[in-house]
């Protein structure tokens, strides 16, 4: 079933798209996501810092803890840490806090980290609860702040609620008094509900962006293939019916779906005409067997029943014409079957000399061309080509092999009364013949110029029809020189 299913290119298409946009919807809002928690946090971390840093300037002036500015504030943790851990000033509301690297959360704290001797344990209690700070005594030597600031994730405790905060931490210095670390802290809640905010719009939005995405992929893509199906639907109804003529229907889109119903019909327009040729071929063929094969069984017959009636060199002229046909036959089914041609190299100036050898009122001039092919083959149309040159010329046929340019030329020529123009064309179609050739004995079965196109076609060249210099016809044979 799943098989089934995902057979469909409109399935498959859906399922890709679908696929494609989650992905990038899945990589957009992680991005989103950090790059919104990111700027969150540098916000709180702004914050703190610039909490931290007030305390600290307030801490260096020498003022007094319980004149800090900063431990009064409600909604955000301060911690002033000595640099033995101890706490020595906090936030009022402060009642628990981690992060900031202090055992308790506020001065005098049970379970607080203990150190020293009893006279700094007096000067810190009077520093814990002293309202004195400094010594009294005299103006308080100045403290030097920090410029670099740390920070850390924790939680506070501020009149019974906690909540996640962002500390920064800044160092002071003093001479006497030693080092002191500021810690003011800025919550995470807009972070962390903007986060989720963020998470769950995205949980929801997502889901039906994607359905969204996959009704319109299956609706864009049903409508653009459905051209396709109705290509689909007349090519089994040509099939069943085997009615060539019939043509697939071309959309008006003139996208690559109409193109291939175009290349369709063009592909079905070839094979009817390959089709109707082959039937022809097939019809000729018939008659033109039947002839010498009627001819030669009637001698045959006769010569049966009345020996002394027997035409033995009638017999034989059939014969010879039957097995010439039947060898054209052959050739022209082994062309259309695709033989390839070769590609053994040979003189094509040679060959010609070789095939007009003892034929009578042939002159032959000849350069040497090397070409590539089967060289039985192209022998085969310097043979069709000398043998309807004799045929129709009045005494002389000649043959020449020259090179123009990349292509080894062979023109033959007669002194005949040449071929019309109109008929250029047609002489060259299987079992054509003109009106003044259609006698058996010297028109032949139509086929030999033929063979010879078709094989001057599959070695790459062409073979036309003009009139030659002495009125007749001039036919001429070009193939690609070998490199």
């Amino acid at each position: 079933m799943t098989r089934r299913w995902f057979g469909s290119v409109r399935s498959r298409a859906t399922l890709a798209a679908t696929l494609v946009v989650a992905v990038a919807l899945l990589a957009a809002g992680a991005a989103v996501l950090l790059s919104l928690r990111s700027d969150l946090t540098g916000q709180a971390e702004s914050e703190a810092a610039s909490a931290a840093r007030a305390v600290a300037v307030e801490l260096s002036d020498g003022r007094p803890y319980d004149k800090l500015t900063g431990l009064d504030e409600d909604d955000r943790p301060v911690q002033i840490v000595d640099e033995r851990g101890r706490v020595v000033a906090a936030s009022e509301d402060l009642e628990r806090v981690t992060g900031t690297g202090a055992d308790t959360a506020r001065p005098g704290d049970p379970g607080g980290r203990a150190g020293g001797d009893a006279d700094d344990d007096a000067d810190d209690s009077d520093d814990a609860n002293g309202s004195d700070g400094p010594d009294d005594d005299g103006p308080a030597p100045r403290g030097e702040v920090d410029s670099d600031t740390d920070f850390s994730t924790g939680t506070a405790t501020i009149d019974g609620t906690t909540a996640d905060y962002r500390f920064a931490a800044v160092e002071v210095e003093f001479e006497d008094r030693g080092k002191f670390t500021v810690y003011a802290g800025a919550p995470l809640a807009a972070e962390r509900s903007a986060v989720g905010t963020a998470t769950t719009a995205m949980l929801i939005g997502f889901p039906l962006l994607l359905a969204v995405v996959a009704g319109a992929t299956w609706l864009v893509t049903r409508r653009a293939l459905s051209p396709v199906e109705g290509i689909r639907r007349e090519m089994a109804a040509i099939t069943a019916s085997e009615d060539l003529a019939r043509r697939v229907p071309v959309p008006a889109t003139h996208d690559e779906v109409a193109r291939l119903a175009l290349t369709t019909n063009e592909t079905l327009a070839a094979l009817e005409s390959s089709v109707e040729r082959q039937r022809r071929f097939v019809a000729d063929a018939s008659h033109e067997l039947r002839s010498p094969i009627a001819s030669l069984r009637t001698q045959l017959e006769v010569g049966a029943a009345h020996p002394e009636l027997l035409d033995l060199d009638g017999a034989v002229t059939d014969t010879v014409r039957l097995q010439t046909l039947a060898a054209d036959l052959l050739l022209l089914a082994r062309l259309d079957a695709g033989e390839r041609p070769g590609d053994a190299r040979f003189d094509l100036g040679a060959l010609a000399r070789e095939h007009a050898e003892g034929r009578a009122g042939v002159t032959v001039t000849a350069d040497e061309v090397p070409v590539a092919g089967s060289r039985a083959q192209v022998g085969r149309v310097l043979t069709n080509l000398l043998d309807n040159a004799r045929r129709h010329a009045r005494s002389a046929v000649t043959v020449g092999v020259r090179v123009e340019g990349e292509w080894a030329v062979v023109a033959v020529a007669d002194d005949g009364d040449g071929v019309p123009e109109a008929d250029r064309e047609r002489i060259f179609e299987r079992f054509v013949r003109l009106d003044e050739a259609r006698s058996r004995d010297d028109g032949g079965a139509g086929l030999g110029l033929a063979i010879a196109r078709d094989v001057a076609v599959r070695h790459g060249g062409t073979l036309t029809v003009g009139r030659a210099p002495a009125g007749g016809a001039l036919f001429e044979l070009r193939l690609p020189r070998a490199q």
